[in-house]
């Protein structure tokens, strides 16, 4: 079912929805939704392909290699370790799927990539009956699977490999699996990518990229959903000057992996600071700031700056970490907006806004969509009926401390223009940290 969703000028909309505005005030089951989900596009060595997969915080830990080819430890997943130092659930897409897949005469690598030839098939005669054998799949020096047949007919797939169940078994102290590749990483793959994350639900969405169209392409699928489509989520970049409150400009490079030839140095790592930051902004709780957060991941971020440059950073909307004795700590929780107008004021430039106003849009639109719409009669009593749940909604929002001063009277809901309409005018006043200290001591 289509529904319709987003911001709206005048009630002329077509599609069955909820249309929220968000606007500045002028100068002079309703409950809370749950945070820490982000979507990644990543390039991996091995792994689902074609389509975005679900992985929970638990099963990085305990099924990292079975998923992702490497154990937890691995340097290979040090990105998703930073990621999910803040979120609990990724919607992840593998950008360089579609590549080859490794084989030998006794098995196929399950899924295509590079790692598959860290993959080898050891045979032996069972000690117990020398009729059958036994076939050990081994992944490096990981043994990951092990089955005792009579022939290859009764071998039966695995997470990591299918069997030629016709092949001749013989004893091999271990035959290696080859020619497993990793495809090519298009602007193709990253739109892949986006297509299958528009159905998911998600508060952060990364771009590890450092390649200006790929940048473009994110934050137009970002600006085109949030406003148009009313999925409302933050999309971290690198180096990406967005001036929107949808985006999140990440300031600072990672050095690791630099080298330098002829006077010129390379980051191959340089965009990776956008894990911790994808995993920050979607895990911080509606009530809460990320700003002085201490970076706690594994990178080496570049933190070289001057006061003069982190007041510029601030100035042009640029997400930034900074020094501050021996620990790397966010300066300010801040989005790429830098333009202000009269129906988006300065306040929209933090990001703690932005999380309290797309808690609101998500949350309304899910009891909208789900219990209203269709559902329940445009008369006094259903409109009484849906300004009771926003009430309560927006109750728990002030008890928690995300919102400040709301009365039920700041809610009102009407008929709209046709009798399918239902309008719904409403006031809240965000609660920031405190991040500045002005403070004068009189001395007698």
């Amino acid at each position: 079912m289509a529904l319709g969703g987003g911001t709206f000028l005048t009630q002329n909309k077509v599609l069955p929805g909820a249309y929220i505005n968000f606007v500045s005030a002028a100068s002079a089951s309703a409950t809370l939704s749950d945070r820490g989900y982000a979507a990644l596009g990543l390039e991996l060595d091995w792994g689902i392909e074609g389509k975005a997969f679900e992985v929970t915080a638990s099963d990085l830990q305990k099924n990292s290699l079975k998923i992702f080819g490497y154990a937890y430890d691995s340097a290979k997943l040090k990105g998703l370790r930073d990621l999910f130092l803040n979120i609990h659930t990724l919607y992840a897409y593998r950008l360089n799927g579609g590549g080859a897949k490794a084989t030998c005469t006794f098995a196929t690598a399950l899924f295509g990539g590079t790692r598959g030839n860290d993959l080898k098939i050891k045979i032996a005669a069972n000690v117990d009956d020398n009729t059958k054998w036994d076939v050990t799949t081994i992944l490096d020096t990981t043994i990951v699977d092990v089955q005792t047949v009579a022939s290859a007919a009764g071998l039966v797939a695995n997470d990591y490999v299918t069997f030629d169940t016709t092949a001749t078994l013989a004893a091999t102290a271990g035959t290696a699996l080859s020619g497993g590749t990793n495809a090519t990483v298009t602007g193709t793959s990253h739109q892949a990518a986006l297509d299958a994350f528009e159905s998911k639900s998600f508060n952060a969405l990364g771009c590890i990229s450092t390649t200006d169209a790929i940048k473009g392409l994110y934050t137009a699928f970002t600006a085109r959903l949030r406003d148009a489509v009313g999925k409302k989520f933050q999309c971290v970049v690198y180096d990406k000057a967005a001036d929107y409150e949808g985006v999140v400009n990440v300031m600072n490079k990672c050095l690791d992996g630099a080298t330098t030839s002829e006077g010129v140095t390379t980051y191959p790592e340089e965009a990776s600071a956008v894990y911790f930051v994808t995993g920050l902004v979607a895990g911080t709780a509606v009530n809460k700031s990320a700003t002085n957060t201490k970076y706690t991941g594994e990178y080496d971020i570049d933190v070289n700056f001057t006061q003069a440059q982190l007041e510029s950073a601030i100035k042009t909307g640029k997400f930034a970490f900074h020094q501050v004795d021996n620990d790397v700590r966010v300066l300010e929780d801040i989005n790429s907006l830098t333009t202000i107008t009269d129906v988006k004021g300065d306040i929209f430039k933090d990001n703690q806004t932005i999380r309290v106003i797309d808690q609101i849009a998500n949350d309304i639109a899910v009891l909208f969509n789900t219990k209203y719409l269709g559902a329940v009669p445009n008369d006094n009593a259903g409109r009484i009926s849906l300004w009771s749940d926003i009430v309560k909604h927006h109750q728990q929002l002030n008890d928690i401390r995300a919102i400040e001063n709301f009365v039920a009277d700041d809610v009102q809901v009407a008929q709209g223009d046709t009798k399918k309409a239902v309008v719904v005018s409403d006031a809240i006043t965000v609660v920031n940290a405190m991040v500045r200290l002005y403070m004068t001591v009189t001395v007698a």
